[in-house]
Protein backbone atom coordinates (compact mmCIF):
# COMPACT_ATOMS: atom_id res chain seq x y z
CA UNK A 1 0.00 0.00 0.00
CA UNK A 2 1.29 3.45 -0.97
CA UNK A 3 0.96 5.56 2.19
CA UNK A 4 2.74 8.64 0.86
CA UNK A 5 0.81 11.91 1.28
CA UNK A 6 -1.05 12.90 -1.89
CA UNK A 7 -0.61 15.96 -4.07
CA UNK A 8 -3.68 16.22 -6.30
CA UNK A 9 -3.13 18.13 -9.54
CA UNK A 10 -6.14 19.49 -11.43
CA UNK A 11 -5.20 20.68 -14.90
CA UNK A 12 -6.43 20.89 -18.47
CA UNK A 13 -4.59 22.82 -21.20
CA UNK A 14 -1.27 22.72 -19.30
CA UNK A 15 -1.70 19.27 -17.73
CA UNK A 16 1.49 17.82 -19.23
CA UNK A 17 3.69 20.68 -18.02
CA UNK A 18 2.13 20.77 -14.55
CA UNK A 19 2.38 17.01 -14.01
CA UNK A 20 5.96 16.86 -15.28
CA UNK A 21 7.01 19.73 -12.99
CA UNK A 22 5.50 18.16 -9.88
CA UNK A 23 6.69 14.63 -10.60
CA UNK A 24 10.25 15.81 -11.23
CA UNK A 25 10.48 17.36 -7.75
CA UNK A 26 8.03 15.57 -5.43
CA UNK A 27 7.39 12.07 -6.73
CA UNK A 28 9.71 10.41 -4.20
CA UNK A 29 7.96 11.74 -1.10
CA UNK A 30 4.41 12.35 -2.36
CA UNK A 31 1.93 10.41 -4.43
CA UNK A 32 1.12 12.58 -7.44
CA UNK A 33 -2.41 12.18 -8.79
CA UNK A 34 -4.08 14.06 -11.63
CA UNK A 35 -7.73 15.01 -12.20
CA UNK A 36 -9.14 16.77 -15.23
CA UNK A 37 -11.77 19.04 -13.76
CA UNK A 38 -13.63 20.40 -10.72
CA UNK A 39 -16.09 17.52 -10.30
CA UNK A 40 -13.44 14.83 -10.81
CA UNK A 41 -11.10 16.53 -8.32
CA UNK A 42 -13.75 16.81 -5.62
CA UNK A 43 -14.80 13.18 -6.13
CA UNK A 44 -11.19 12.02 -5.88
CA UNK A 45 -10.60 14.15 -2.76
CA UNK A 46 -13.65 12.60 -1.08
CA UNK A 47 -12.42 9.12 -1.94
CA UNK A 48 -8.95 9.85 -0.54
CA UNK A 49 -10.46 11.15 2.69
CA UNK A 50 -12.65 8.05 2.96
CA UNK A 51 -9.53 5.90 2.46
CA UNK A 52 -7.81 7.89 5.25
CA UNK A 53 -5.10 9.03 2.87
CA UNK A 54 -3.29 12.24 3.74
CA UNK A 55 -4.09 14.91 1.17
CA UNK A 56 -1.29 17.43 1.48
CA UNK A 57 -2.01 19.77 -1.43
CA UNK A 58 -4.45 20.47 -4.24
CA UNK A 59 -2.94 22.51 -7.08
CA UNK A 60 -5.39 23.57 -9.78
CA UNK A 61 -4.98 25.30 -13.11
CA UNK A 62 -6.91 28.56 -13.41
CA UNK A 63 -9.29 27.43 -16.17
CA UNK A 64 -10.81 23.94 -16.11
CA UNK A 65 -13.40 22.34 -18.39
CA UNK A 66 -16.17 22.57 -15.79
CA UNK A 67 -15.16 25.61 -13.76
CA UNK A 68 -12.19 27.50 -12.36
CA UNK A 69 -9.44 26.84 -9.86
CA UNK A 70 -10.97 29.35 -7.43
CA UNK A 71 -14.38 27.66 -7.62
CA UNK A 72 -12.78 24.28 -6.95
CA UNK A 73 -10.50 25.41 -4.14
CA UNK A 74 -13.37 27.24 -2.44
CA UNK A 75 -15.07 23.82 -2.04
CA UNK A 76 -11.99 21.95 -0.81
CA UNK A 77 -12.16 22.86 2.94
CA UNK A 78 -15.58 21.20 3.18
CA UNK A 79 -13.92 17.96 2.03
CA UNK A 80 -10.48 18.24 3.64
CA UNK A 81 -9.71 21.36 5.66
CA UNK A 82 -5.98 20.74 6.12
CA UNK A 83 -4.91 20.44 2.47
CA UNK A 84 -2.94 23.38 1.07
CA UNK A 85 -4.72 25.02 -1.88
CA UNK A 86 -2.71 26.46 -4.79
CA UNK A 87 -4.00 28.16 -7.93
CA UNK A 88 -1.77 27.75 -10.99
CA UNK A 89 -1.93 30.61 -13.51
CA UNK A 90 -0.50 30.36 -17.06
CA UNK A 91 2.16 32.99 -17.63
CA UNK A 92 0.28 34.72 -20.43
CA UNK A 93 -2.74 35.18 -18.12
CA UNK A 94 -0.89 36.23 -14.98
CA UNK A 95 -1.31 40.02 -15.23
CA UNK A 96 -5.00 39.76 -16.10
CA UNK A 97 -5.60 37.28 -13.26
CA UNK A 98 -3.97 39.28 -10.45
CA UNK A 99 -7.10 40.97 -9.12
CA UNK A 100 -9.04 37.69 -9.16
CA UNK A 101 -6.25 35.81 -7.40
CA UNK A 102 -5.65 38.48 -4.77
CA UNK A 103 -9.35 38.52 -3.94
CA UNK A 104 -9.33 34.72 -3.63
CA UNK A 105 -6.32 34.88 -1.32
CA UNK A 106 -8.01 37.49 0.88
CA UNK A 107 -11.07 35.24 1.14
CA UNK A 108 -8.73 32.32 1.97
CA UNK A 109 -10.04 30.35 -1.02
CA UNK A 110 -6.38 29.81 -1.92
CA UNK A 111 -3.24 29.65 0.18
CA UNK A 112 -1.23 31.08 -2.69
CA UNK A 113 -1.26 31.51 -6.47
CA UNK A 114 1.71 30.86 -8.74
CA UNK A 115 2.59 31.18 -12.37
CA UNK A 116 2.98 27.84 -14.17
CA UNK A 117 6.71 27.36 -14.91
CA UNK A 118 7.69 28.09 -18.49
CA UNK A 119 10.94 26.18 -18.34
CA UNK A 120 13.37 24.26 -16.15
CA UNK A 121 14.61 25.26 -12.71
CA UNK A 122 11.85 27.67 -11.70
CA UNK A 123 13.15 27.84 -8.13
CA UNK A 124 10.77 30.59 -7.01
CA UNK A 125 7.85 28.34 -7.95
CA UNK A 126 9.23 25.42 -5.99
CA UNK A 127 10.29 27.55 -3.02
CA UNK A 128 6.65 28.56 -2.59
CA UNK A 129 5.46 24.96 -2.83
CA UNK A 130 8.10 23.67 -0.42
CA UNK A 131 7.16 26.33 2.14
CA UNK A 132 3.52 25.24 2.00
CA UNK A 133 4.38 21.54 2.18
CA UNK A 134 6.79 22.18 5.04
CA UNK A 135 4.12 23.97 7.07
CA UNK A 136 1.64 21.20 6.25
CA UNK A 137 4.14 18.59 7.41
CA UNK A 138 4.81 20.41 10.67
CA UNK A 139 1.24 21.27 11.58
CA UNK A 140 -0.76 18.37 10.12
CA UNK A 141 1.30 15.27 9.34
CA UNK A 142 2.96 13.08 11.91
CA UNK A 143 6.77 13.13 11.54
CA UNK A 144 8.28 10.11 9.79
CA UNK A 145 11.76 10.78 11.13
CA UNK A 146 11.89 11.83 14.78
CA UNK A 147 14.66 13.51 16.73
CA UNK A 148 13.27 13.04 20.25
CA UNK A 149 11.22 10.29 21.90
CA UNK A 150 8.90 10.68 24.89
CA UNK A 151 7.99 7.60 26.91
CA UNK A 152 4.85 8.24 28.93
CA UNK A 153 1.57 6.75 30.04
CA UNK A 154 -1.58 7.79 28.20
CA UNK A 155 -2.96 11.11 29.43
CA UNK A 156 0.28 12.21 31.13
CA UNK A 157 -0.04 16.00 31.44
CA UNK A 158 3.68 16.62 31.89
CA UNK A 159 4.41 14.59 28.75
CA UNK A 160 1.86 16.69 26.85
CA UNK A 161 3.64 19.84 28.01
CA UNK A 162 6.98 18.41 26.87
CA UNK A 163 5.49 17.55 23.49
CA UNK A 164 4.11 21.07 23.14
CA UNK A 165 7.56 22.50 23.93
CA UNK A 166 9.22 20.28 21.31
CA UNK A 167 6.65 21.21 18.68
CA UNK A 168 7.17 24.91 19.39
CA UNK A 169 10.91 24.36 18.98
CA UNK A 170 10.38 22.53 15.68
CA UNK A 171 11.87 19.29 17.02
CA UNK A 172 10.20 16.22 15.42
CA UNK A 173 9.07 13.92 18.22
CA UNK A 174 6.92 10.92 18.99
CA UNK A 175 5.39 9.45 22.12
CA UNK A 176 5.94 5.79 23.03
CA UNK A 177 4.07 3.69 25.57
CA UNK A 178 6.15 2.37 28.48
CA UNK A 179 5.24 -1.23 27.58
CA UNK A 180 6.30 -0.77 23.95
CA UNK A 181 9.59 -2.55 23.14
CA UNK A 182 11.36 0.65 22.11
CA UNK A 183 9.82 2.52 25.02
CA UNK A 184 11.10 -0.08 27.49
CA UNK A 185 14.60 0.20 26.02
CA UNK A 186 14.62 3.98 26.51
CA UNK A 187 13.40 3.64 30.12
CA UNK A 188 16.15 1.07 30.80
CA UNK A 189 18.73 3.47 29.34
CA UNK A 190 17.58 6.08 31.87
CA UNK A 191 18.89 3.81 34.64
CA UNK A 192 17.43 2.06 37.70
CA UNK A 193 14.46 3.79 39.28
CA UNK A 194 13.68 5.88 36.20
CA UNK A 195 10.41 7.82 36.47
CA UNK A 196 8.03 8.61 33.65
CA UNK A 197 7.97 10.59 31.50
CA UNK A 198 11.37 9.61 30.13
CA UNK A 199 12.74 11.61 27.22
CA UNK A 200 15.56 10.71 24.84
CA UNK A 201 16.70 14.00 23.28
CA UNK A 202 18.21 14.40 19.82
CA UNK A 203 21.69 14.76 21.35
CA UNK A 204 21.42 11.32 22.97
CA UNK A 205 20.71 12.44 26.52
CA UNK A 206 18.07 10.42 28.37
CA UNK A 207 16.09 12.24 31.05
CA UNK A 208 14.08 10.62 33.84
CA UNK A 209 11.04 12.43 35.27
CA UNK A 210 11.44 14.88 32.40
CA UNK A 211 9.84 18.31 32.48
CA UNK A 212 9.70 21.00 29.80
CA UNK A 213 12.44 22.90 31.63
CA UNK A 214 14.80 19.94 31.94
CA UNK A 215 14.27 18.95 28.30
CA UNK A 216 14.88 22.50 27.10
CA UNK A 217 18.06 22.80 29.15
CA UNK A 218 19.31 19.41 27.97
CA UNK A 219 18.96 20.37 24.32
CA UNK A 220 20.65 23.78 24.34
CA UNK A 221 23.37 23.32 26.92
CA UNK A 222 23.22 23.50 30.68
CA UNK A 223 24.05 26.59 32.66
CA UNK A 224 27.00 24.74 34.16
CA UNK A 225 28.71 25.10 30.78
CA UNK A 226 28.99 28.89 31.16
CA UNK A 227 32.75 29.60 31.37
CA UNK A 228 33.57 30.81 34.89
CA UNK A 229 34.73 34.41 35.11
CA UNK A 230 33.48 35.28 31.63
CA UNK A 231 31.83 38.65 31.05
CA UNK A 232 29.32 39.02 28.24
CA UNK A 233 28.94 42.30 26.41
CA UNK A 234 25.20 41.77 26.48
CA UNK A 235 22.90 39.30 28.23
CA UNK A 236 19.44 39.18 26.65
CA UNK A 237 16.71 37.89 28.95
CA UNK A 238 13.95 36.40 26.81
CA UNK A 239 14.04 34.79 23.37
CA UNK A 240 10.85 36.00 21.74
CA UNK A 241 10.96 38.18 18.60
CA UNK A 242 12.49 41.14 20.46
CA UNK A 243 15.19 39.09 22.18
CA UNK A 244 16.02 37.12 19.04
CA UNK A 245 16.35 40.29 16.96
CA UNK A 246 18.64 41.79 19.60
CA UNK A 247 20.70 38.58 19.60
CA UNK A 248 21.10 38.55 15.81
CA UNK A 249 22.24 42.17 15.64
CA UNK A 250 24.42 42.06 18.76
CA UNK A 251 26.23 38.89 17.75
CA UNK A 252 26.59 39.99 14.12
CA UNK A 253 28.33 43.16 15.32
CA UNK A 254 30.89 41.18 17.29
CA UNK A 255 29.47 41.50 20.78
CA UNK A 256 29.76 38.56 23.18
CA UNK A 257 26.09 37.67 23.41
CA UNK A 258 24.19 35.37 25.78
CA UNK A 259 20.46 34.72 25.52
CA UNK A 260 18.45 33.35 28.46
CA UNK A 261 14.98 31.83 27.98
CA UNK A 262 12.93 30.09 30.65
CA UNK A 263 10.62 28.34 28.18
CA UNK A 264 10.67 27.64 24.43
CA UNK A 265 12.75 29.87 22.18
CA UNK A 266 10.25 32.00 20.30
CA UNK A 267 8.14 33.09 23.24
CA UNK A 268 4.41 33.53 22.70
CA UNK A 269 4.94 34.33 19.03
CA UNK A 270 6.58 30.93 18.62
CA UNK A 271 3.23 29.23 19.26
CA UNK A 272 1.44 31.15 16.48
CA UNK A 273 0.35 28.74 13.76
CA UNK A 274 0.67 31.32 10.99
CA UNK A 275 1.72 34.98 10.97
CA UNK A 276 0.56 36.45 7.67
CA UNK A 277 1.49 40.11 8.04
CA UNK A 278 5.20 39.80 8.85
CA UNK A 279 7.40 41.70 6.42
CA UNK A 280 9.12 39.54 3.81
CA UNK A 281 6.92 36.44 4.04
CA UNK A 282 4.12 36.91 1.48
CA UNK A 283 2.68 33.46 2.14
CA UNK A 284 3.01 33.86 5.91
CA UNK A 285 5.28 32.04 8.33
CA UNK A 286 4.56 30.07 11.47
CA UNK A 287 5.88 31.45 14.73
CA UNK A 288 7.91 28.27 15.18
CA UNK A 289 9.67 28.69 11.82
CA UNK A 290 10.36 32.37 12.47
CA UNK A 291 11.86 31.58 15.88
CA UNK A 292 13.82 28.59 14.56
CA UNK A 293 15.38 30.60 11.73
CA UNK A 294 16.18 33.52 14.02
CA UNK A 295 17.85 31.24 16.58
CA UNK A 296 19.98 29.58 13.92
CA UNK A 297 20.89 32.98 12.49
CA UNK A 298 21.95 34.36 15.88
CA UNK A 299 23.84 31.16 16.68
CA UNK A 300 25.83 31.37 13.47
CA UNK A 301 27.02 34.81 14.50
CA UNK A 302 28.13 33.41 17.85
CA UNK A 303 25.22 34.06 20.24
CA UNK A 304 24.93 31.42 22.96
CA UNK A 305 21.54 30.23 24.19
CA UNK A 306 20.72 28.88 27.66
CA UNK A 307 17.17 27.72 28.27
CA UNK A 308 15.03 26.03 30.86
CA UNK A 309 15.60 28.31 33.86
CA UNK A 310 14.12 31.72 34.63
CA UNK A 311 16.19 34.75 35.47
CA UNK A 312 15.52 35.56 39.13
CA UNK A 313 17.63 38.61 39.90
CA UNK A 314 19.77 41.37 38.41
CA UNK A 315 22.30 42.83 40.81
CA UNK A 316 25.11 45.37 40.42
CA UNK A 317 28.65 44.09 40.31
CA UNK A 318 31.04 44.35 43.26
CA UNK A 319 32.63 47.62 44.27
CA UNK A 320 35.74 46.92 42.20
CA UNK A 321 33.63 46.12 39.10
CA UNK A 322 30.67 48.52 39.30
CA UNK A 323 30.26 48.58 35.51
CA UNK A 324 29.07 44.97 35.49
CA UNK A 325 25.64 43.52 36.16
CA UNK A 326 25.21 40.07 37.66
CA UNK A 327 22.30 38.18 36.13
CA UNK A 328 21.16 35.30 38.33
CA UNK A 329 19.18 32.22 37.31
CA UNK A 330 18.42 29.24 39.55
CA UNK A 331 21.81 27.82 40.46
CA UNK A 332 23.94 30.01 38.20
CA UNK A 333 24.97 33.56 37.49
CA UNK A 334 26.68 35.44 34.69
CA UNK A 335 28.31 38.82 34.35
CA UNK A 336 27.15 41.31 31.74
CA UNK A 337 28.25 44.76 30.72
CA UNK A 338 24.72 45.40 29.46
CA UNK A 339 21.38 43.63 29.92
CA UNK A 340 18.48 43.67 27.48
CA UNK A 341 15.11 42.80 29.01
CA UNK A 342 12.95 41.04 26.41
CA UNK A 343 10.87 38.87 28.72
CA UNK A 344 7.59 39.61 26.99
CA UNK A 345 4.39 38.76 28.81
CA UNK A 346 2.51 35.74 30.09
CA UNK A 347 -1.09 34.84 29.29
CA UNK A 348 -3.49 35.97 31.99
CA UNK A 349 -5.22 33.18 33.92
CA UNK A 350 -8.97 32.79 34.00
CA UNK A 351 -8.86 32.57 37.78
CA UNK A 352 -11.48 29.80 37.91
CA UNK A 353 -10.06 27.01 40.11
CA UNK A 354 -12.14 24.22 38.56
CA UNK A 355 -10.80 25.12 35.12
CA UNK A 356 -7.21 25.76 36.14
CA UNK A 357 -7.11 22.32 37.76
CA UNK A 358 -7.60 20.85 34.27
CA UNK A 359 -4.63 22.55 32.60
CA UNK A 360 -3.13 19.92 30.30
CA UNK A 361 -6.37 17.91 30.37
CA UNK A 362 -8.42 19.86 27.87
CA UNK A 363 -7.48 23.31 29.16
CA UNK A 364 -4.51 25.10 27.60
CA UNK A 365 -2.98 28.53 28.14
CA UNK A 366 -1.58 29.69 24.82
CA UNK A 367 -2.15 28.39 21.31
CA UNK A 368 -0.84 24.85 22.09
CA UNK A 369 -0.38 24.21 18.37
CA UNK A 370 0.72 20.64 19.03
CA UNK A 371 -2.76 19.84 20.37
CA UNK A 372 -4.56 20.87 17.18
CA UNK A 373 -4.19 17.45 15.55
CA UNK A 374 -5.92 15.89 18.55
CA UNK A 375 -8.97 18.14 18.14
CA UNK A 376 -10.33 16.18 15.16
CA UNK A 377 -14.12 16.67 15.00
CA UNK A 378 -14.23 18.07 18.56
CA UNK A 379 -15.95 21.15 19.94
CA UNK A 380 -13.27 23.66 20.87
CA UNK A 381 -13.46 27.06 22.61
CA UNK A 382 -10.92 29.87 22.33
CA UNK A 383 -10.97 32.70 24.87
CA UNK A 384 -9.53 36.02 23.72
CA UNK A 385 -9.95 38.65 21.04
CA UNK A 386 -6.37 39.47 20.02
CA UNK A 387 -4.27 38.28 17.09
CA UNK A 388 -2.96 35.25 18.94
CA UNK A 389 -6.51 34.09 19.67
CA UNK A 390 -7.54 34.66 16.07
CA UNK A 391 -4.57 32.72 14.70
CA UNK A 392 -5.30 29.87 17.10
CA UNK A 393 -8.98 29.75 16.09
CA UNK A 394 -8.22 29.64 12.35
CA UNK A 395 -5.65 26.89 12.85
CA UNK A 396 -7.83 24.80 15.15
CA UNK A 397 -10.69 25.08 12.68
CA UNK A 398 -8.71 22.94 10.22
CA UNK A 399 -9.15 20.01 12.59
CA UNK A 400 -12.02 20.66 14.99
CA UNK A 401 -15.69 20.12 14.25
CA UNK A 402 -16.43 23.57 15.64
CA UNK A 403 -14.44 26.45 17.12
CA UNK A 404 -16.16 29.07 19.25
CA UNK A 405 -14.35 32.29 20.14
CA UNK A 406 -15.40 33.80 23.48
CA UNK A 407 -14.69 37.53 23.46
CA UNK A 408 -15.42 40.02 26.24
CA UNK A 409 -15.47 43.00 23.86
CA UNK A 410 -18.21 44.09 21.49
CA UNK A 411 -16.26 43.10 18.36
CA UNK A 412 -13.07 41.29 17.44
CA UNK A 413 -12.37 44.12 14.98
CA UNK A 414 -11.52 46.32 17.98
CA UNK A 415 -8.50 44.23 18.97
CA UNK A 416 -7.57 42.08 15.96
CA UNK A 417 -5.84 42.74 12.64
CA UNK A 418 -8.22 43.11 9.73
CA UNK A 419 -6.77 40.18 7.78
CA UNK A 420 -7.57 37.86 10.69
CA UNK A 421 -11.09 39.26 11.07
CA UNK A 422 -11.65 38.42 7.39
CA UNK A 423 -10.16 34.94 7.78
CA UNK A 424 -12.43 34.17 10.72
CA UNK A 425 -15.48 35.42 8.83
CA UNK A 426 -14.54 33.17 5.90
CA UNK A 427 -14.08 30.06 8.07
CA UNK A 428 -17.50 28.39 8.34
CA UNK A 429 -16.85 26.34 11.49
CA UNK A 430 -15.67 29.33 13.57
CA UNK A 431 -18.30 31.22 15.58
CA UNK A 432 -17.68 34.37 17.62
CA UNK A 433 -19.53 35.12 20.86
CA UNK A 434 -18.98 38.76 21.80
CA UNK A 435 -19.72 40.35 25.17
CA UNK A 436 -19.31 36.88 26.65
CA UNK A 437 -17.00 35.37 29.29
CA UNK A 438 -16.25 31.91 30.63
CA UNK A 439 -17.77 31.78 34.12
CA UNK A 440 -17.15 28.15 35.08
CA UNK A 441 -16.29 24.73 33.74
CA UNK A 442 -15.23 21.26 34.73
CA UNK A 443 -15.29 17.53 34.11
CA UNK A 444 -14.09 14.26 35.58
CA UNK A 445 -10.37 14.08 34.85
CA UNK A 446 -10.58 16.41 31.85
CA UNK A 447 -12.67 19.30 30.57
CA UNK A 448 -16.21 18.32 29.61
CA UNK A 449 -18.32 21.47 30.00
CA UNK A 450 -18.25 25.25 30.24
CA UNK A 451 -20.64 27.83 31.59
CA UNK A 452 -20.71 30.97 29.44
CA UNK A 453 -22.07 34.27 30.69
CA UNK A 454 -23.63 36.78 28.29
CA UNK A 455 -22.61 40.18 29.70
CA UNK A 456 -25.14 42.11 27.63
CA UNK A 457 -28.19 39.95 28.46
CA UNK A 458 -27.11 38.98 31.96
CA UNK A 459 -27.82 35.31 31.23
CA UNK A 460 -25.66 32.19 31.29
CA UNK A 461 -25.69 28.89 29.39
CA UNK A 462 -23.89 25.59 29.96
CA UNK A 463 -22.40 23.85 26.95
CA UNK A 464 -20.37 20.73 26.26
CA UNK A 465 -16.73 21.45 25.46
CA UNK A 466 -13.83 19.18 24.53
CA UNK A 467 -11.07 21.78 24.85
CA UNK A 468 -10.48 25.35 25.97
CA UNK A 469 -7.59 27.48 24.71
CA UNK A 470 -7.06 30.65 26.74
CA UNK A 471 -5.31 33.63 25.11
CA UNK A 472 -6.59 36.32 27.37
CA UNK A 473 -4.25 39.20 27.08
CA UNK A 474 -1.09 39.38 29.01
CA UNK A 475 0.71 40.38 32.18
CA UNK A 476 4.41 41.29 32.39
CA UNK A 477 6.80 39.13 34.38
CA UNK A 478 8.74 41.84 36.19
CA UNK A 479 8.50 40.93 39.86
CA UNK A 480 12.13 39.75 39.90
CA UNK A 481 13.61 43.02 38.60
CA UNK A 482 15.55 45.45 40.84
CA UNK A 483 13.47 47.74 43.02
CA UNK A 484 15.07 50.84 41.46
CA UNK A 485 13.82 49.88 38.00
CA UNK A 486 10.60 51.87 37.55
CA UNK A 487 7.40 50.11 36.40
CA UNK A 488 4.01 51.51 35.43
CA UNK A 489 0.85 50.71 37.37
CA UNK A 490 0.36 47.49 35.34
CA UNK A 491 3.91 46.27 35.96
CA UNK A 492 5.45 47.10 32.56
CA UNK A 493 8.95 48.61 32.38
CA UNK A 494 9.02 52.40 31.95
CA UNK A 495 11.55 53.75 29.46
CA UNK A 496 12.56 57.08 27.91
CA UNK A 497 10.29 60.03 28.59
CA UNK A 498 7.85 57.79 30.47
CA UNK A 499 10.40 57.40 33.26
CA UNK A 500 9.52 59.53 36.35
CA UNK A 501 11.23 62.91 36.07
CA UNK A 502 12.96 62.54 39.43
CA UNK A 503 14.97 59.73 37.79
CA UNK A 504 16.12 61.88 34.86
CA UNK A 505 19.82 62.80 34.81
CA UNK A 506 20.67 66.51 34.47
CA UNK A 507 17.09 67.19 33.49
CA UNK A 508 17.24 64.83 30.55
CA UNK A 509 15.19 61.62 30.18
CA UNK A 510 16.80 58.26 29.50
CA UNK A 511 17.09 57.04 25.92
CA UNK A 512 13.94 55.67 24.27
CA UNK A 513 14.51 52.03 25.31
CA UNK A 514 16.38 52.76 28.55
CA UNK A 515 14.73 52.40 31.98
CA UNK A 516 15.93 53.78 35.31
CA UNK A 517 18.94 51.45 35.70
CA UNK A 518 22.05 52.32 33.68
CA UNK A 519 23.24 49.58 31.32
CA UNK A 520 19.83 47.89 31.29
CA UNK A 521 17.44 48.23 28.34
CA UNK A 522 13.87 47.03 27.71
CA UNK A 523 12.41 45.97 24.37
CA UNK A 524 9.24 44.35 23.09
CA UNK A 525 6.07 43.55 25.00
CA UNK A 526 7.62 43.98 28.46
CA UNK A 527 8.12 47.70 27.78
CA UNK A 528 5.35 50.08 28.71
CA UNK A 529 3.79 51.63 25.62
CA UNK A 530 5.02 49.01 23.14
CA UNK A 531 2.73 47.95 20.29
CA UNK A 532 2.49 44.25 21.30
CA UNK A 533 3.13 43.06 17.74
CA UNK A 534 5.79 40.70 16.41
CA UNK A 535 7.18 43.19 13.90
CA UNK A 536 7.42 46.06 16.39
CA UNK A 537 9.09 43.79 18.96
CA UNK A 538 11.65 42.71 16.37
CA UNK A 539 12.21 46.34 15.45
CA UNK A 540 12.87 47.32 19.05
CA UNK A 541 15.26 44.39 19.42
CA UNK A 542 17.27 45.70 16.50
CA UNK A 543 16.96 49.35 17.59
CA UNK A 544 18.46 48.73 21.02
CA UNK A 545 21.92 47.98 19.58
CA UNK A 546 23.03 51.62 19.14
CA UNK A 547 22.16 52.22 22.80
CA UNK A 548 24.13 49.12 23.83
CA UNK A 549 27.12 50.29 21.79
CA UNK A 550 26.92 53.77 23.31
CA UNK A 551 26.92 52.33 26.83
CA UNK A 552 29.83 50.00 26.07
CA UNK A 553 31.77 52.94 24.60
CA UNK A 554 31.13 54.94 27.78
CA UNK A 555 32.41 52.04 29.88
CA UNK A 556 35.58 51.84 27.79
CA UNK A 557 36.09 55.59 28.21
CA UNK A 558 35.68 55.28 31.98
CA UNK A 559 38.15 52.43 32.05
CA UNK A 560 40.70 54.45 30.09
CA UNK A 561 40.19 57.40 32.41
CA UNK A 562 40.71 55.15 35.43
CA UNK A 563 43.95 53.81 33.98
CA UNK A 564 45.26 57.34 33.41
CA UNK A 565 44.41 58.30 36.99
CA UNK A 566 46.24 55.22 38.29
CA UNK A 567 49.16 55.73 35.93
Amino acid sequence: MDDRPVILLVAAAHADVVEQEFRARYDRDYRIEVAGGVAAALDRARTLVAERAQLAMIAAERHLPDGTAVELLHEVPAVVSTARCVALVPGEEYAAALDEMRAAALRRDVDTFLGIPRGMRDEEFHTALVELLSEWGWSVARPLVTATEIVAAAGDRVAAAVRDLLDRLGVPNRTLAPDDAEGRAIVEAAGPGAELPVVRAFNGRVLSAATPSSVSEAMYGGFDSIPPGSIADVVIVGAGPAGLAAAVYAASEGLATIVLERDAIGGQAGSSSMIRNYLGFPRGISGMRLAQRSRVQAGRFGARFYTGRPAVRIAPGPADEPEHHHVHVDGAQMCARTVVLATGVTYRRLGIPAIDELVGAGVHYGAATSMAREMQDRDVYVVGGGNSAGQAAVHLAKFAGSVTMVVRGASIAETMSDYLVREIAATPNVAVLTRTVVADGGGEGRLRWLRLEDLAAGTSTTTLADALFCLLGADPDCGWLPDDLALDDRGFVLTGRDVPQDAWVDGRPPASLEPTVRGVFAVGDVRAGSMKRVASASGEGASVLPLVHAHLAALRQQELGGRRDRG
